[in-house]
């Protein structure tokens, strides 16, 4: 397998695909795999160990997006079927799910396909032809469902097929791609509500705050390094340590010329209102806390004279 495409094609990916294929591969492995019950213990013991124990199923699917000149833009997935008989996809269901998806999203198009895995098969090679009729040049994203606490990047792969000639012959080889994640409005708000999800063990909204305020921490750690790194390259450059540049410096004065905008007074009009109206709910929620803590008391104290008042012959306070 070559090391790296030489396409030219840049690809972006939206967190949507690899919910899908996360999902999809969670749900497979869990209907492969169900919890033990407490009758089937015994069975578990003697011989069920061996099914719990098998190997990571395959899932495959489809991923649809649109290509835009040399960029390449990875929006959704939907799931296949696929036949182990014959070892392809079910193309009677893969061209009435593509029908249905040109409905709803006509500007979308079959880019590619998915899987999960450690790295590409020469089986998938075989899957991967069959939807030349489709695309021409379609793309594999490959999802590595092991966990690696080590690894910082995402366990996702996308890999091209080029044509090489090895030992003579040309063949159709995968070659792994670079890419983006890329995210629109809706999808932001989707992740930062799942990731502000009470957890399922009933952790408390101290530990969900401390896990995130990690997270910041973790990202403008990052952050701050990578820009140190980037001062001490340029402060190389400039004493003429190592030579010019040009491509690295027009990306730099690009970045540095989008700083004054955040000081401008549309900025700050712009901020302060967004500032203000949050502000303003924050407030909005307190009041109805209070006004419902309000209704408890008063109805807590109708209740008590209601009891008195029958016994005394008072009316109630309100």
């Amino acid at each position: 397998m070559a090391a790296s495409s030489s396409s030219g094609l840049t690809f972006k990916l939206h967190p949507l695909v690899i919910l899908n294929i996360s999902d999809h591969y969670t749900r497979v492995k869990s209907q492969m795999n169900p919890p033990i019950s407490t009758g089937d213990t015994a069975n578990s013991i003697n011989g069920g160990d061996q099914k719990q124990h098998q190997s990571p199923p395959r899932v495959y699917g489809c991923v649809i997006g649109v290509q835009r000149g040399r960029t390449v833009e990875i929006f959704n997935s939907f799931e296949l079927l696929y036949d182990p008989s014959t070892h392809s996809l079910d193309r009677s269901f893969l061209l009435k799910k593509q029908e249905l998806y040109r409905k709803v999203f006509p500007q979308f198009y079959i880019l590619g396909w998915y899987s999960i895995g450690s790295d590409a098969l020469e089986s998938d090679m075989h899957i991967h032809k069959a939807l030349m009729d489709i695309n021409e040049s379609p793309v594999y994203v490959l999802l590595n469902p092991s966990i690696n606490h080590a690894q910082k990047d995402l366990p996702i792969n996308i890999y091209e097929s080029e044509l090489h000639v090895i030992d003579g012959i040309p063949q159709l080889i995968f070659v792994r791609s670079s890419y983006t994640i890329e995210t629109v409005e809706a999808e932001r708000i989707s992740v930062d509500h799942v990731a502000h999800l009470k957890p399922s063990d009933g952790g408390s909204a101290a530990t969900q705050l401390a896990a995130h305020l990690t997270g910041i921490h973790s990202a403008i750690k990052m952050l701050h390094s990578r820009i140190k790194v980037l001062h001490q390259y340029l402060v190389a450059m400039q004493k003429g340590d190592i030579p010019y540049e040009n491509s690295l410096l027009r990306q730099v004065s690009s970045l540095a010329r989008r700083l004054p905008a955040i000081e401008s007074e549309k900025f700050q009009d712009d901020f302060l209102m967004e500032y203000n109206d949050t502000l303003l709910i924050t407030y909005l929620a307190m009041i109805t806390n209070c006004s419902s803590a309000m209704n408890e008391l008063v109805d807590k104290f109708n209740t008590a004279y209601d009891r008195h008042s029958r016994r005394g012959g008072r009316t109630a306070f309100i």
